[in-house]
């Protein structure tokens, strides 16, 4: 989301954030020079949800995220959301508030011609009441835009079991299941996600390397891992880029993809993302072009639609020489 919308949107509803400009915003909603932990990247969000005042401005801040990716030069994003952070500070409906979002992507999606699908989040240690409405809130609307369902949160204080039956029944409505797994904790998430979440895909799954067995299970699988460069630094997962596992994954044949995780709280695009990968891993043209048509060959759409996308990044994204023009990107953690 952009600041200068933020800030606005502040002002003109008096919040009570202590922020008169860009920079003393940016601190409380950006990580700056916060300590690389779980804590201090978490803490960003529920500033954010301040923000969420009426439907305008919640339309108003989906449709420049879409804008924002589609001047960044991705052709294909999945947005994922969660209707409760949305709703909580005003007390709307999960319903309607998912509806002001399926709008606004709509409107940017046509504004600025680029596909999106978008993916609800549940959340681990929300009732779980409270994730079967809004679970059932997506799965209505399967034909409107929603195209997964997630679920995140501490993996270790809230085990999947719960959530078992309502993956099982969204996974059986046609959602893709992404699952964030195996990024602060152990690898054991990364097998309970696809063991007992029917997960396609892993959001993060970089502690896998951490597990032989689990390794194994992995490579027998093939899952697709999002892997979120930025995030991981800043969250204290790693503690330098240049000993990322992003490195280890591709050289063993993981499905592993490269995306943004929040570009709001990590200040970054997926550009920026592609940039690191090269200048402090390594990561080769033809690596980076193979990991976008991972991507795409791992997107929540339908078999003619993924077949048509990853023709689409064939064909723009050229095998042995890097183009001399801007190319062509994809989102799938954002």
């Amino acid at each position: 989301m952009r600041l200068e919308s933020l800030l606005d949107i502040a002002q003109r509803f008096e919040l009570n954030v202590p922020a008169t400009s860009l920079e003393t915003l940016r601190p409380l909603v950006q990580i700056t020079n916060d300590p690389p932990n779980h804590d201090a990247f978490l803490s960003k969000f529920f500033v954010l949800r301040r923000f969420y005042r009426t439907p305008e401005v919640i339309h108003r801040l989906v449709y420049e995220v879409v804008a924002d990716a589609a001047l960044d030069n991705v052709k294909y994003l999945e947005l994922r959301f969660s209707p409760q952070a949305l709703s909580r500070e005003r007390g709307f409906a999960i319903g309607e508030v998912t509806d002001w979002v399926i709008d606004a992507v709509n409107q940017a999606s046509r504004d600025y011609r680029i596909v999106v699908g978008l993916i609800v989040t549940l959340v681990r240690h929300d009732p779980i009441e409270q994730a079967t409405h809004v679970a059932r809130v997506a799965m209505e609307r399967k034909n409107k835009g929603i195209v997964g369902l997630d679920l995140a949160g501490d993996e270790v204080r809230y085990p999947p079991e719960p959530f078992t039956p309502l993956f099982k029944e969204a996974r059986e409505e046609g959602l893709g299941i992404t699952i964030h797994a195996g990024e602060w904790t152990s690898a054991r998430g990364v097998q309970q996600a696809l063991d007992e979440l029917y997960a396609d895909r892993i959001g993060h799954g970089i502690r896998t390397m951490e597990n032989s067995k689990i390794l194994r299970m992995v490579l027998e699988r093939m899952p697709t891992f999002e892997v979120c460069l930025t995030s991981n630094l800043q969250s204290g997962v790693v503690r330098e880029l240049d000993h990322h596992p992003l490195v280890d994954m591709l050289d063993l044949g993981l499905n592993a993809t490269i995306n943004t995780d929040d570009p709001t709280v990590s200040n970054c695009t997926l550009s920026d993302e592609f940039e690191i990968a090269v200048n402090a891993l390594g990561l080769s043209y033809q690596t980076l072009r193979n990991a976008i048509l991972v991507s795409a060959r791992g997107a929540f759409l339908p078999k003619n639609g993924r077949f048509q996308l990853v023709t689409y990044f064939e064909n723009a994204l050229p095998v042995d020489t890097p183009p001399i023009t801007e190319s062509p990107i994809l989102s799938m953690h954002a």
